[in-house]
């Protein structure tokens, strides 16, 4: 895979920069959006393939981007397909800022240091090849404005845009309503990248956890007559330590 192309991580976070602030818009729900397109650019480099609503690693052969290698050797390691909400919904410390200084690396942006406060120090990143971010914004807005099925690359991207919350900020007010609308469309124009707006929004509204807690409530009812199982000496029955620990493992988990 090479690396004349951008990938759609990059795009992202591309099209959430804030021109005048250089601040990203929709940060915690941004780093999300990132963990899931990375899903989408390795499906697109037949990495990774959809089965149901897990991913699948069908070819492990590294693409050369280290990025989304490590990505894939994580879902490698796996070794069997992972609910794409329990991907994304996993811990993915710094990607955020792994991207941005790729993009600097790469001059696409550029850092601007400053303080909060006067007293805490900050980085905001401007974009340096300001073409690049216009050429991203005229696909969104091109397939949102002739209707025309847009290509599986800028599909994903707008199934992403939307999933995070970036509408607002590519067309606020109430002007932009129905150009909002038309982005939350298009998430049905690629399989992967639906399956995996959908699975970050699940994470945004506390769906990944539930499955979980639901084998927990599970498993404790299964187990809890063994907990009970000896009683003092006058007859009552008493839960023993050793039932108890074995309870609060499985809450644990």
């Amino acid at each position: 895979m090479g690396r004349s192309r951008r990938t759609i991580p990059e795009e992202l976070l591309l099209l959430a920069l804030d021109p005048t602030t250089g601040t990203t818009a929709q940060p915690q729900s941004l780093d999300l959006g990132l963990a899931g397109a990375q899903l989408v650019e390795l499906a697109l480099a037949g990495r990774i393939a959809p089965d149901g609503d897990r991913i699948a690693v069908v070819m492990a052969r590294p693409t050369g981007d280290p990025t989304l290698d490590s990505a894939l050797e994580l879902l490698r390691r796996r070794g069997s397909p992972v609910r794409a909400v329990h991907w994304i919904g996993g811990p993915r410390l710094g990607l955020r800022q792994t991207y941005l200084t790729h993009l600097e690396r790469c001059g696409m942006v550029h850092a601007v240091a400053g303080q909060m406060c006067g007293v805490l120090p900050t980085t905001r990143y401007q974009a340096t090849e300001t073409a690049i971010s216009r050429e991203i914004r005229a696909r969104l807005d091109n397939a949102i404005r002739t209707g025309v099925p847009p290509d599986p690359r800028t599909a994903a991207l707008a199934a992403l845009a939307h999933a995070v919350g970036l509408g607002k900020h590519l067309y606020p007010g109430n002007e932009g309503r129905s150009s909002r609308s038309r982005l939350r469309d298009l998430i049905r124009h690629d399989p992967m990248g639906g399956l995996v707006a959908h699975a970050v929004m699940d994470v945004q509204n506390g769906v990944a956890a539930q499955p979980r807690r639901q084998q927990a409530a599970a498993a404790g009812a299964v187990r809890q007559p063994a907990a009970r199982a000896t009683a003092d000496p006058a007859g009552a029955p008493v839960q023993s330590r050793h039932g108890h620990g074995r309870m609060a493992r499985v809450g644990a988990r």
